[in-house]
């Protein structure tokens, strides 16, 4: 199993929705299947607890504090101090900051944190991190404010990620940059492998209801201030501007009095609540920073795919018909079932099931007979919606044509989706057995080529040698690294296996005279673009 991430939210300056943020956060992820952890690690005003109050199924009795006092103890690894959020049933926990009584405020200044770490605490945290780790697929740190060691702790030795939240205004953006700059030094400065910080800039508490043209011209101000810290994952395609926006936080004045989850009243948001860019952001955590330009194109199949990489669906396939196809769709969908598909059927016309959940199955297919009926070009709509589109997302939408419908005749968002002839010569049954293998994957018995041409990219990458003959070869090698990364990013599978095995004869070749060493920015450069191979190999797979 793929272990889990560490992202701590940080802000520079207090007052920011830092912790409301990742509460809501945390109960999205949970909401969608991830197994969430969250740390509070203001030890100084510690407030989780209280966002998780409703919801905590008993008080606390250890936290953060307590793991310095088990490491004093001689503990090997972290005690089970976190308690179990009851949260529609899903798996999120909290490791608050101790126990909430009267003591804690002694017990917490008691703790020697340069100390703990020359007595060898690096070392314990290692262990609890990897326990985290193991034990949940995402685990979110709330950090304290400022530069301290707690900070430090937070920023540059546990995480894998950074979101940094901030508001608009000088305080808040002059030192953000350098604060990302500053954890990465202490970082390197770390015996631990850790690639460099992939960072989540969050706008927060921006109103744009009262004073919009000054709100304009601030996030302006603010995407340019916090670009530089965009460049190592954010699809070049997409302008830093337009990304802001997305991971833009609105004020709401309802929500600034006590500790709420919004998430848990806004089910459903539209696109002026607060909970609806609560969602962009805890879906852009969940694709791991990863697809970025298709949250440009349509944020709300961007969420629905975060959100669907866990979803359980009660069908496998949901077949749709027109009343005149009823017949052939009926026979349709007994021999899927015979094959042991979990099949529905939804009846054009009948608009019970256009108020449905657009959830209850992973897969449509449409039984087109002339014309797609209204009905169904609803249904269609509704679903891709839900979805990132045919050669991104592992939900599917199927064309079964009768015979007397022509593909030339599909409205142009259908055409590029694969159909199945229902012809005299091609019975229900055989089309069954086409949607069958389609669904499970048992198409072909072949190589997927996608599959081949990211894990081309994998062994190339990682055969990149320490060092190369000559300067000249050195600069193939980056432009063809910087190009395999741009063809990831556009989705050309095709060059990037093209490059991948230029790359490969770049690594091969052994000529005489001096060796130049590969530069740490280029070796960052291939761990990030790696990491970003692996990541789409495990959506493939899953």
């Amino acid at each position: 199993m793929t272990p889990g991430t560490v992202i701590t939210f940080y802000s520079y300056k207090g007052g920011v929705g830092r912790s409301f943020t990742l509460a809501n956060v945390a109960v999205l992820l949970a909401r969608w299947g991830y197994r969430v952890l969250t740390v509070d690690w203001d030890l100084e005003a510690p407030g989780l607890h209280h966002y998780f109050g409703p919801v905590m199924s008993e008080a606390p009795e250890g936290g953060v504090i307590d793991l310095a006092e088990d490491f004093l103890a001689g503990a090997e690894g972290p005690r089970p101090h976190a308690v179990r959020l009851d949260v529609e049933g899903n798996t999120l926990a909290l490791l608050a900051a101790g126990r909430d009584d009267g003591s804690y405020t002694e017990r917490m200044q008691r703790i020697d944190w340069e100390d703990l770490y020359e007595r060898g605490f690096a070392e314990f945290l290692e262990r609890c991190r990897e326990q985290w780790t193991e034990d949940y697929d995402f685990v979110l740190i709330d950090s304290r404010t400022g530069i301290s060691d707690i900070a430090g702790i937070c920023t540059a030795h546990l995480p894998d990620r950074l979101a940094v939240l901030f508001t608009a205004n000088e305080q808040n953006l002059k030192d953000i940059v350098d604060v990302v700059r500053r954890a990465d030094i202490a970082r390197d400065r770390m015996p631990y492998d850790r690639p460099r910080h992939l960072v989540l800039p969050i706008l927060s508490r921006l109103d744009t209801k009262m004073e919009y043209q000054r709100a304009e011209q601030w996030r302006r101000r603010c995407a340019e201030v916090v670009a530089p810290l965009f460049r190592n994952w954010l699809v070049k395609s997409v302008q830093e501007d337009l990304m802001l926006r997305h991971l833009t936080i609105p004020y709401v004045s309802y929500w600034s009095f006590g500790e709420q989850l919004s998430v848990l009243e806004e089910v459903v948001p539209s696109a002026d609540q607060v909970s609806f860019a609560l969602e962009t952001v805890a879906a852009v955590i969940a694709q791991q920073f990863d697809r970025t330009d298709l949250l440009a194109d349509n944020r709300d199949a961007y969420v629905a795919a975060a959100r669907d990489r866990r979803h359980e669906f009660d069908l496998d396939l949901l077949v749709s018909s027109p009343r005149s196809a009823l017949g052939a769709a009926t026979e349709l969908v007994r021999e899927l079932r015979a094959l042991g598909v979990q099949v529905g059927q939804s009846l054009s016309g009948d608009p019970v099931f256009l108020d449905q959940n657009p959830e209850v199955a992973e897969h449509l297919c449409l039984v087109v007979d002339h014309n797609l009926s209204r009905w169904q070009t609803t249904e269609a709509e509704r679903f891709l919606r839900h979805t990132i589109g045919p050669d991104s997302s592992r939900r599917q939408l199927f064309c079964v044509l009768t015979q007397r419908t022509h593909p030339q005749d599909l409205p142009g968002f259908l055409r590029n989706f694969q159909y199945i002839r229902l012809e005299p010569g091609t019975g229900p049954a055989q089309v069954a057995r086409r949607l069958h293998d389609l669904v499970t994957g048992t198409a072909s018995n072949g190589s997927d080529p996608d599959k081949d041409a990211l894990l081309g990219a994998v062994s190339a990458l990682r055969n990149v040698p320490a060092e190369v003959p000559y300067p000249r070869r050195l600069a193939f090698v980056e432009q063809t690294v910087r190009g395999m990364a741009e063809a990831l990013d556009d989705g050309d599978l095709a060059l990037l296996q093209d490059l991948s095995v230029d790359l490969d004869l770049l690594n091969k070749v052994r000529t005489g005279g001096a060796l130049v060493a590969v530069p740490d920015g280029l070796r960052a450069q291939i761990e990030n673009l790696l990491a970003r191979i692996d990541l789409r190999i495990n959506a493939t797979t899953n």
